[in-house]
């Protein structure tokens, strides 16, 4: 029947959340140092993920990994140091072809993917909502000019001083993975 759709919804306790961090770990000490050969492997894994037709919420996560990856390329961003050796560290997962579910598997080859792709996105909140607005910053300038507003230099430090502060508060609330105990991932 047409139009039917199957919502599932599962928790994820603090030792499912221990083995993920334990994949995104491994992933990290694995990754190469040629941040161009993490980005094009998250291009050839969406190309063949979008070519293998998966469930719409795998496909609406796939799109996630864009802002992590322009705030790595953006010049004007000027991501560095350990903000971008957390984010780089985040995107290696998925430039990995060994991960959890082969992503060959139909229907459900890009489930790991997606479940961290929430992960990595509740962990880099911080830094997600900051190059949002910078990023919205930046197209108020363009289309409005700077008139009374922050060069884009000025407001590139606000908001990732505003950035830093968040990444220290959400540490010390949920020891720095961006959910915590009973941390829920819903699928619709």
């Amino acid at each position: 029947m047409s139009g039917d759709t199957l919502k599932v919804e599962f928790e994820l306790s603090e030792n499912d959340l221990a083995f993920f961090k334990e994949r995104l770990d491994k992933a990290r000490d694995n990754r190469a140092d040629d941040e161009q050969m993490i980005i094009e492997g998250i291009a050839a894994m969406k190309k063949e993920a979008i070519a293998a037709n998966p469930p719409k919420f795998v496909t609406d996560r796939l799109e996630k990994l864009d802002p992590l990856v322009n705030m790595v390329r953006d010049e004007d961003w000027k991501l560095s140091g350990e903000d971008r050796k957390r984010v780089l560290d985040a995107l290696a997962y998925f430039a990995d072809p060994d991960d959890l579910i082969p992503d060959r598997i139909p229907g459900i080859g890009y489930i790991d993917d997606a479940i961290m792709i929430d992960l990595v996105s509740a962990g880099l909140a911080p830094e997600l909502d900051a190059y949002a607005d910078f990023v919205a910053h930046r197209e108020d300038l363009a289309e409005e000019g700077g008139e009374d507003k922050p060069t884009l230099e000025e407001a590139r430090k606000v908001m990732q001083s505003r950035m830093h502060r968040r990444r220290k508060r959400s540490r010390s609330l949920t020891g720095g993975f961006g959910g915590g105990p009973g941390f829920a991932i819903r699928y619709f």
